[in-house]
This record gives structure tokens, C-alpha cells and sequence, in this order.
């Protein structure tokens, strides 16, 4: 008895496995099994679950990041007009 259950045990995760692997090639399927993963949430769990202080730090980061990249890209870009002349 112990086999047959070993057997049916591989069998599922064979199973599982090639379903997964199907849902690889198919981008419908596949977008399908990601949100049917999701959990919706209420605006009180938001605000619950988003620690505000530490979201305002990420995207003040975020923001000095994007100004300094913009600053190294004029410069880039001043200097490629320069070497051209």
C-alpha cells in the first residue's frame, strides 16, 4: 500500500510540474495563476501593513537617485556635444 501512495505522490507532483511548465509557454495562463495568488487588500489593511515614515525615506531616496542620475546625464551628454566640436 505504502507504494501506491509513493506512486500517486509522484505522480501529483509530476503532474504539478508539467501544469507549471505548460503555463510557461502561455502568457494568459500564466498571468492568470500569478493574480490568482494575490490577496486583495482594504484601505484600513494598507494603512496598516505600509509603514508611511519608512515608505517617505524609500522615495526621497528615490527621488536624490533620479536628480543625480539626470545631473550625470547632462554631463555626459555637455560633454559628447564638446568633444564633437
Amino acid at each position: 500500500m505504502k507504494d501506491d501512495d509513493k506512486k500517486s505522490e509522484k505522480n501529483s507532483s509530476a503532474d504539478n510540474v508539467d501544469e507549471y511548465l505548460q503555463t510557461l509557454g502561455n502568457e494568459d495562463a500564466r498571468e492568470q495563476r500569478y493574480y490568482s495568488q494575490e490577496q486583495p487588500f482594504s484601505a484600513d489593511e494598507m494603512t496598516r501593513l505600509v509603514n508611511e515614515e519608512r515608505l517617505n525615506e524609500l522615495l526621497a531616496q528615490s527621488d536624490a537617485f533620479l536628480s543625480s542620475l539626470n545631473g550625470e546625464i547632462r554631463d555626459f551628454d555637455e560633454s559628447d556635444i564638446n568633444s564633437t566640436k
